[in-house]
């Protein structure tokens, strides 16, 4: 019986397993100590030597058994394609999820070597990579994918590391011969090539040979793929400005066939039936081939440039992207599951990046340009803008997109997520069904808007909200909202109106509910004038690093406001106006999480005093570095217990008892 089959037959419940007269011999069974229930146990892993033996075996065995999971939900890509510290973030995780899944009981130690296994898989040669990078080797003769062998010193031996399958030695020979401009199949079955550094590459696949045959002669100690990946690397980088050029040339063509009322009003399918025939057009006149896939890359590049927004366009549809930065037009970052990474998608100049700004404030009434070198902006879908140009944005213009789901997170989301608990979400629900003033608070980028929006789902549907904002980004599912939109001032510096004066604004509005995205000045004084004047049930954000915090900026921002007022008496405006802080943080491994839901009991002297209903208490920091804690009660009642009671809302007491 093989060692995977054993595995296999380890995760039956044993009520489920077959009887079987064969005996493994001792040397290949795996002793079974005590365990948590379901879970498979592996001895301790170590990456295979020379002569590891069974140790050897039990890796591959581990390893082979979740290739494919693994490999399906990979990117297929080269390494020059690849941010190499995004693919192994993502690895771990899809490795933890399978051996989770799985229920496999791993160390640290063994998951982290089954990260670089796969990590090889993508981007490297699969098994043979730390063979190609050990100097000490010679070459490499792979005739059975069970067995690969090395040379060093002038000695052929087993090398401890194999291929599962014959299909899986296909698969690198077939690698290498793309890595090489070459190819290899049943057609061509042969491949022999020799490189710069004087190294030769031999491959035979079937009808040539039985099965696969792999065989690299090494010459001068290194990896010799390396430096062909880098002059490849190269190459591509000085292919992207004729690339640039070509496609600025079909467009100003285009732009001169086509009048700018006929781009407008355009359609995609049109446009592509107009660029295909321009595209072959001055290919022909200039003498420049493209293979069909470019041809196709180029007319999808050219409709992101004139019906979207560029370079960018890819990544406002990945659902995976929340965030995109542009550093000037070669650099784009994106924060992908909370983890910021560089991208390689570019801008052909400053002009191009500042075409993109334009195009996305203008619809909007807004303007950017040197007397006005800032502006916030929205996308059609939602998304928040924010762009800075030269001469505040010293290396080039900046542009800032914060993407919002399609379709508006839930509190299910939420907690499936882990920002926040079952209990804690309960109360907050009833909360805002009872009409208690709620502040959200937290640093940029914890989730706070997100936070908002999921509260303000709460809200019943009979009710008139007022959404007061600077760039309108709240996605409330309710009919009756009425949404008002601060706005900066004009060329002559005039017509400016202020979140203060919508929030003035929105009284006369016989409004049940104002919700207001941010406060960050004066306002805050009107707002607190607000909830204390009956609107109850008012909902806002701001930037704050605690619930405590967040009372003294109450404080300042209502300072800015201009009128000398006694700070006891902004004190008890506070306390009078807000019930609850909904405090989140960013945490460090890119997981957003309600850290504080904390209510405002009333003053004590000149003090505001607070009790925290909900505390986030952090377990530890597991083997891929994600925070493991849960938001938990501290086991006070709230005093609004008895108003949501009064309300007809009736929690379970057990949901405030610590766990």
């Amino acid at each position: 019986m093989s060692v995977i089959d054993r595995l296999d037959r380890r995760r039956r419940p044993p009520e489920t397993r077959e009887e079987s007269n064969v005996t493994a011999p001792d040397a290949l069974i795996i002793p079974l100590p005590r365990v948590r229930e379901g879970a498979v146990y592996l001895p301790p892993i170590e990456e295979p030597k020379e002569g590891a033996g069974e140790s050897s075996a039990r890796f591959y065995a581990l390893k082979h058994l979740i290739l494919d999971d693994m490999l399906a939900a990979l990117p297929q890509r080269s390494s020059g394609e690849v941010n190499a510290t995004a693919l192994r973030t993502r690895i771990d995780d899809l490795l933890n999820s399978i051996v989770s899944e799985r229920q496999l009981s791993l160390s640290r130690h063994e998951r982290s070597a089954l990260a670089n296994e796969f990590l090889n898989e993508v981007i490297g040669m699969g098994p043979i990579e730390p063979l190609l990078d050990d100097p000490a080797v010679t070459k490499i003769h792979t005739v059975n994918p069970a067995e690969i062998l090395v040379e060093r010193g002038g000695r052929l031996g087993p090398s401890g590391r194999k291929f599962r399958d014959e299909a899986h030695l296909r698969r690198i020979i077939s690698r290498i011969a793309e890595t090489l401009g070459s190819h290899i199949d049943g057609r061509v079955p042969l491949l022999d090539r020799e490189l710069s550094d004087g190294s030769r590459i031999q491959a035979r696949v079937p009808p040539l040979s039985a099965t696969p045959v792999l065989i690299i002669d090494k010459r001068g100690g290194s990896n010799p793929f390396d430096m062909l990946k880098r002059q490849q690397q190269e190459r591509a980088k000085s292919q992207v400005a004729p690339y640039l050029n070509f496609k600025q040339r079909v467009q100003e063509r285009l732009v001169q066939e086509l009048d700018q009322e006929a781009l407008k009003n355009v359609t995609a399918e049109e446009l592509r039936g107009t660029l295909e025939p321009l595209i072959n057009e001055l290919r022909a006149e200039e003498g420049i081939f493209l293979t069909r896939a470019e041809q196709g890359q180029l007319t999808a590049d050219l409709l992101n440039e004139i019906l979207g927004l560029g370079p960018i366009e890819p990544l406002l549809n990945d659902p995976d992207v929340s965030e995109i930065m542009v550093n000037g037009p070669y650099q784009v970052y994106v924060e992908r599951h909370g983890k910021l990474e560089l991208t390689e998608y570019k801008f052909r100049d400053n002009v191009h990046v500042m075409q993109i700004i334009e195009r996305i404030v203008s619809p909007l009434g807004r303007r950017i340009d040197e007397r006005s070198p800032m502006v916030d902006a929205r996308l059609a879908n939602g998304s928040r803008v924010n762009a800075i140009i030269p001469p505040l944005a010293i290396d080039g213009p900046l542009l800032t997109i914060r993407k919002f789901a399609h379709d508006p997170l839930t509190m299910s989301d939420l907690i499936h997520m882990g920002t926040l608990s079952r209990e804690a979400a309960m109360f907050l629900q009833a909360a805002v069904e009872t009409r208690l003033n709620i502040i959200v608070s937290g640093g940029t980028g914890s989730g706070k808007t997100t936070t908002l929006n999921v509260l303000s789902s709460f809200i019943p549907s009979d009710e008139r909200i007022v959404t007061i904002e600077d760039a309108a980004e709240l996605q409330l599912r309710q009919e009756h909202v009425a949404r008002l939109e601060s706005r900066p001032p004009n060329v002559e510096g005039v017509g400016q109106v202020t979140i203060r004066d919508l929030v003035r604004n929105a009284l006369r509005m016989r409004p049940d509910r104002i919700v207001v995205g941010e406060c960050r000045g004066a306002e805050a004084l009107d707002m607190l004038q607000a909830m204390n004047t009956g609107h109850d049930g008012s909902l806002t954000t701001a930037h704050a690093n605690s619930p405590r915090e967040l009372l003294n900026r109450l404080e300042t921002m209502v300072l800015m406001a201009g009128l000398d007022l006694p700070v006891r008496a902004i004190r008890e405006q506070i306390a009078g106006a807000v019930q609850v802080i909904v405090h989140q943080q960013h945490m460090r491994d890119g997981s957003r999480r309600v850290t504080h839901v904390t209510e405002v009991v009333g003053m004590e002297g000149d003090v505001i005093t607070l009790q925290d209903l909900f505390l986030f208490q952090q377990e530890g920091v597991d083997e891929r570095g994600k925070i493991s804690g849960r938001l938990r009660a501290t086991g006070i009642r709230p005093r609004w217990y008895q108003r949501m009671e009064d309300a007809g809302i009736r929690l379970p007491l057990n949901i405030f008892k610590p766990q």
